[in-house]
């Protein structure tokens, strides 16, 4: 159990790198952390590096498992199963695929045209961008464990529950035609070898950085402001767990901003700091990564309104279903 804690607090939270922070912050700029200035250059500098380390080194591994599942392939695979258990699978198999929404639209058009039911599909779409295997490592490293862990399972759940919904509604006719026209490569993917597996990678860690980047230091900036200059009354009197619309603020605050789940972690992490329910917190960051206004406008290119106003509207419900959870069982897991 020692060790574990060592292990976590070295490898995922880097105390190391915090307390070299500190000496930085203190000996070369001369400022105090616990002032307002150095507070908020403390907190930018070891978040970013924090981030940038484990979502590096978190992006390689989830690439390399993913390069054994071409889109060919995991398509094979999903159409083996059905019901429930198909849905649960494509929500599984979207925590090692692309880290955003918009990037995962075209694997949903993809599915959808090589015949994948529509329930199956959203389930992936839901949970591409919602939960994956980085969100576990980088939800630990900022809170603890069972956030973390509690946070995929219910994302999961949403995904399955939000995927099987839609496939009951039967709305196939409100998909538009052309995405149907637009077969997947019917071929599977040449055998790589362990060196392509470095290489794809590799290129995946340097692609998806140079995607991110801005938005990471976007939101660790945002996270700093409210960290050490937005007074703790003001973001309580309008986001505080006893607020029964915090919720839902939350996410409506979140739908028109686009980034990842790792701009937004910075973010909520000072928000949890200053008193906010940490369902409140991830109701905004779940919104950003899977209800963001450019997935949305994306993704009406390639279904017509009335799909669309379910997709967000399933997902939007089981968000604040979430976050009330989250705001009145949260201490279960603090």
């Amino acid at each position: 159990m020692i060790i574990f804690e060592w292990l976590n607090d070295q490898l995922l939270k880097m105390e190391w790198l915090q307390n070299l922070v500190t000496l930085l912050v203190k000996d070369v700029f001369g400022l105090n952390v616990s002032n307002r200035v150095g507070g908020s250059i403390h907190f930018f500098i070891y978040d970013v590096i924090k981030i940038f380390i484990l979502l590096s080194v978190l992006i390689f591994i989830i690439s390399y498992i993913q390069s054994f599942f071409p889109p060919e392939r995991t398509r094979k695979i999903l159409g083996r199963f059905n019901g429930i258990t198909a849905n649960i699978l494509s929500a599984l198999l979207g925590t090692i695929t692309p880290f955003c929404s918009c990037s995962s639209i075209p694997l949903f058009i993809g599915f959808t045209s090589a015949g994948l039911p529509i329930g199956i599909t959203f389930s992936f779409l839901i949970s591409s961008p919602l939960v994956d295997l980085a969100s576990v490592i980088l939800l630990a490293s900022i809170f603890n464990w069972k956030i973390a862990i509690t946070y995929v399972v219910v994302g999961l759940i949403l995904a399955v529950v939000g995927g099987t919904i839609i496939g009951k509604l039967k709305l196939e006719k409100y998909i538009e035609p052309f995405v149907f026209s637009n077969p997947m490569q019917g071929t599977e993917q040449e055998k790589l070898t362990i060196s392509d597996r470095f290489d794809y990678s590799k290129n995946q860690v340097l692609d998806i950085i140079e995607k991110v980047w801005l938005y990471i230091l976007i939101g660790v900036g945002i996270g700093a402001a409210i960290h050490n200059w937005i007074p703790e009354s003001i973001i309580t009197g309008l986001l505080g767990q006893d607020k029964w619309y915090s919720v839902l603020v939350a996410m409506i605050v979140g739908i028109p901003m686009y980034a990842d789940i790792f701009g937004t972690l910075p973010i909520a992490e000072a928000l949890v700091a200053k008193g906010v329910g940490i369902g409140t917190a991830l109701a905004f960051m779940m919104s950003v990564t899977a209800l963001s206004l450019p997935s949305i406008i994306m993704l009406k290119k390639v279904v017509k309104t009335k799909l669309l106003v379910v997709f967000v509207g399933v997902v939007a419900i089981g968000i604040l279903i979430i976050g009330y959870l989250f705001n009145v069982f949260g201490y279960l897991l603090m």
